[in-house]
């Protein structure tokens, strides 16, 4: 784990894109889905609060979190959950006495799912025993206050949809969860594109300064994020993706041909284990048989 802070106010925890490294050996989500590619959760912190935005992947992260914070002096601590998928939520009971905020659907994912995940069948092991469950939920928008600031979560249908990002408006940062990642956004409800591609639209009408996603490359993310194209190049790749449903010449290019604008711009950067995660998403939309 590294400890990176973006801003005055804002603390990256990152794990993963380490060579040779495994959280655990065989198949397993924490390795495959989240090391791999590397992972982020965050901290808000302003005099003795603090808003923890997911708890990472396991407890023992959570414990890592909570400890620093307890460092920094924050008593008050309140969990907003990003969204349902695993390496989110799976060390939310290193904060077990606190607030947990999610929106509506993703509490809802989280108990029609709930007994699977914590016998380690809904995404395979590690299970989550127990998982704790949302204590506050929310509909569209809902405010925050971290001592002075104020924040606001934005509920969006991108990557899935139960997505949470939170807006900072007075330093101009989204804390973006995974509704975008670097390099290639992850292809879980390729069905949502269109309304994904929307949802996109209106983060960029906040005109953020910069963007903290939970998967990127930690060095960006120490020096304050990304510059909100990143939002365009998201969309780019997604219609990318969409093409190759009727022009399947598409499928064969390499990852850095079908994103070969925002990689030139520098909107985005070419980490190889995404390539196998392009390689999925092409299977995925095929799948999805979209018209």
């Amino acid at each position: 784990m590294r400890i990176l802070q973006p801003s005055r106010t804002v603390y990256a925890y990152f794990d993963g894109r380490v060579a040779g490294y495994r959280f655990a050996p065989g198949d397993n989500w924490v390795d495959d889905g989240a090391l791999s590619l590397g992972i982020a959760s965050y901290a808000i912190v302003d005099a003795n609060e603090a808003v923890v935005y997911d708890t990472h992947v396991s407890v023992a992260h959570g414990n890592f979190v909570r400890n620093h914070l307890r460092q920094l002096g924050a008593e008050k601590i309140t969990v907003v959950l990003s969204h349902h998928h695993l390496d989110h939520v799976a060390g939310t009971s290193a904060f077990r006495d606190c607030p947990v905020v999610s929106n509506a659907r993703t509490a809802a994912h989280m108990t029609r799912t709930r007994t699977a995940i914590e016998n380690g069948t809904h995404d395979g092991l590690p299970a989550i025993n127990p998982l704790v469950m949302p204590t506050q939920i929310f509909e569209n928008r809902m405010q925050l206050r971290v001592g002075s600031l104020q924040l606001d979560l934005i509920e969006a249908n991108i990557h899935s949809d139960d997505a949470t990002v939170i807006w900072i408006a007075d330093e101009g940062l989204l804390l973006a969860g995974d509704t975008m990642e670097d390099t290639i956004t992850y292809v879980a409800e390729p069905e949502g594109f269109d309304i994904h591609l929307k949802d996109l639209d209106q983060l960029w009408e906040l005109q953020p300064e910069r963007i903290l996603p939970n998967h990127g490359d930690p060095e960006i993310m120490a020096l304050g994020g990304y510059e909100k194209t990143f939002i365009r190049a998201t969309q780019q790749y997604i219609r990318m993706l969409k093409r190759m449903v009727s022009e399947p010449e598409l499928r064969e290019k390499p990852l850095n041909e079908i994103i070969r604008g925002p990689l030139d711009a520098g909107w985005v950067n070419l980490f190889k284990p995404y390539e196998a995660v392009h390689k999925r998403n092409i299977e995925a939309v095929l799948a999805a048989k979209l018209s």
